[in-house]
């Protein structure tokens, strides 16, 4: 017999069981920040603490931080901040985010210790102090997110408020169901977690492979036990004997010619579709930039275009197409028609140990990385005459096609696995996100 279900009245909800309520969040929780500290409050050991970063790593479970993402400050916190520290049943959001789909992001505090919530987080402490756990399924639905992502403030950086957290409701289900929807949920999200696990381990594994056959391909060639000599360079190692060393200026030439003035949006619309974006990612909005595009240059196709701020993380690729490029890019072209040099040269800039290269010449703002923990601040550039100043190896044009060749069939080969197991992976994410919706919502019922 199908349950009674009534109209919620809200859009996101729907309807619900006819036993359930719908309360403003703050009926249930009172609110609180976290410590007002930076990195640099950090010590080795002392009293743990979770700030956003910690908050947004993929390395955490469901909704419960992972232990080697634990920070700690020092004991003196307990006697002048003891407001910021959480108990069972609490929860600390991320007040910040680099993307919508993160905000909203939280973690549950599950047992009972001494804990504070970091910097750019905003505690939910229980007013019941109760396991609640079924919230925090819910906390971590689409549906329930949606009325903070509609509302969040930013363009780069999002920021969520307590006072926008506030204006949320939540859904109760009778104690009894709640307590049966939690163990359904967490005996079937175990299952489905672990083959996460298992696919996004593959994906890298495959990411790895497609890095190794790029640094093999462009240091040691692709033609088989050809003798080879020292290099005196130590990322690149032994090359073939009939290779040569270059600097990278005297292989590519750079592009200097500059854009002609663009005044109408139209013509700035038709630049930017069919260019070379202007940022890291594409952008629809026109009024981030000037009308005068004299200032930037233009990327012709097959030119070599490299992002000066995140070249250390690869951002390099050859032009497919005509278009504008904003000073944070370098140009760079060869004479040949098939444009193989610029080719040759992107399958470089892409291999790993040429990363390293890059990384050790960025310059600027830069904090530590540790694992997949997003605390960290990374904005280092590559200087111009530092990148051309880069001695590259360089076989004849002809092996140079060889390996473009070979390493675009080989990319590609893996890059249809990496796809297959990401599409893979987004089904079951999806699946995941569904299966917690329809129990969260009550649109099914715990058999």
């Amino acid at each position: 017999m199908a349950r009674e279900m009534k109209d919620s009245g809200i859009e996101w909800i729907g309807e619900i069981p006819s036993e359930w309520e719908i309360r403003n969040i703050k009926n249930l929780f009172s609110f609180g920040k976290g410590l007002n500290i930076t990195k640099e409050n950090l010590k080795e050991r002392g009293i743990a603490v979770i700030s956003y970063g910690q908050i947004h790593s993929k390395l955490n479970r469901f909704f419960e931080i992972s232990d080697e993402l634990i920070r700690f400050v020092d004991e003196s916190y307990l006697d002048t901040d003891e407001q910021s520290l959480v108990n069972q049943g609490d929860f600390i959001f991320a007040d910040t985010s680099e993307d919508v789909q993160g905000c909203g992001n939280f973690i549950y505090v599950d047992n009972q210790r001494t804990l504070f919530a970091g910097y750019h987080t905003i505690i939910l402490h229980s007013l019941t102090q109760k396991d609640n756990k079924f919230f925090a399924f819910l906390f971590m639905s689409d549906c329930w997110r949606k009325q903070i992502r509609e509302c969040v403030s930013g363009v780069k950086l999002f920021s969520v408020s307590q006072k926008l957290i506030k204006k949320t409701n939540i859904l109760i289900p009778p104690e009894k169901e709640r307590t049966k929807i939690v163990k359904y949920l967490e005996k079937h999200c175990i299952v489905i977690d672990t083959v996460l696990k298992k696919t996004r381990a593959s994906i890298e594994e495959y990411k790895k492979l497609k890095q190794a056959v790029i640094t093999q391909a462009v240091t040691k060639g692709i033609r088989g036990n050809g003798e080879m000599k020292d290099s005196g360079i130590e990322w690149i190692g032994e090359i073939p004997l009939t290779w040569e060393l270059i600097p990278f200026r005297h292989v590519l030439q750079e592009r200097q010619e500059k854009n002609n003035p663009i005044k109408s949006v139209e013509r700035l619309s038709l630049s930017i579709d069919l260019g070379v974006t202007l940022y890291a990612e594409k952008t629809t909005n026109l009024d981030r930039f000037k009308e005068d595009f004299e200032q930037y240059k233009l990327a012709h196709k097959g030119d070599l275009v490299m992002n000066s701020m995140n070249m250390i993380v690869g951002a390099t690729g050859v032009s497919s197409y005509f278009g504008c490029v904003s000073p944070v890019y370098y140009t760079f072209y060869d004479e040949l028609e098939d444009h193989v040099t610029a080719k040759y040269c992107e399958y470089i800039f892409r291999s790993k140990t040429m990363l390293r290269v890059l990384y050790s010449l960025g310059k600027g703002i830069y904090a530590i990385v540790r694992g997949d923990d997003r605390v960290n601040t990374c904005r280092l550039k590559v200087a111009k005459e530092d990148l051309k100043n880069i001695i590259i190896p360089v076989p004849s044009v002809e092996e140079q096609r060889e390996i473009v060749s070979y390493l675009k069939q080989k990319c590609e080969e893996i890059d249809i696995i990496i796809s297959k197991k990401e599409q893979y992976l987004s089904e079951i994410e999806n699946y995941k996100k569904s299966l917690i919706y329809e129990y969260v919502t009550g649109k099914k019922e715990v058999p």
